[in-house]
């Protein structure tokens, strides 16, 4: 259903600096570069960075909030002290959680500009 996301940042590099470690244990690769805009995804730019250099830092209550599919449990761990080491804030700590249909493993993280992040995986359904 949908295609992509953009995020605003205020620091187009230190930005791409960070979700290049954030995304790396989601296999999430920089993919294109153009001016005053970054993508990153598997196969094509599913998240681009936008740079607004005038934008102030989002308060903890606001901003986007992007939820990536993780391929495990340690994927999720991985991305929560990726994004931590690159310099995001924790906004919830990898562990189960209860969603509207299911239950899952998850992390949240905020990104330097504020936009809230998560990394996500399903268990599989039994048979």
């Amino acid at each position: 259903m949908i295609d992509h996301i953009s995020i605003a940042v205020r620091d187009l590099d230190m930005s791409a600096a960070f979700y290049v470690r954030a995304l790396a244990p989601l296999e999430l690769t920089r993919l294109v570069e153009r001016p005053n805009m970054i993508g990153f995804g598997k196969r094509y730019p599913e998240l681009w960075l936008n740079a607004r250099p005038a934008m102030t830092p989002l308060p903890a209550d606001v901003g986007a909030h992007a939820a990536f599919r993780a391929p495990s449990p340690d994927a999720v761990t991985a991305f929560h002290a990726a994004a931590l080491a690159a310099g995001g804030t924790c906004d919830g700590p990898p562990g189960p959680r209860a969603a509207a249909m299911t239950t899952y493993f998850g992390a949240f993280v905020r990104d330097p500009d504020g936009n809230r992040l998560e990394a996500v995986h399903f268990p599989r359904s039994p048979a």
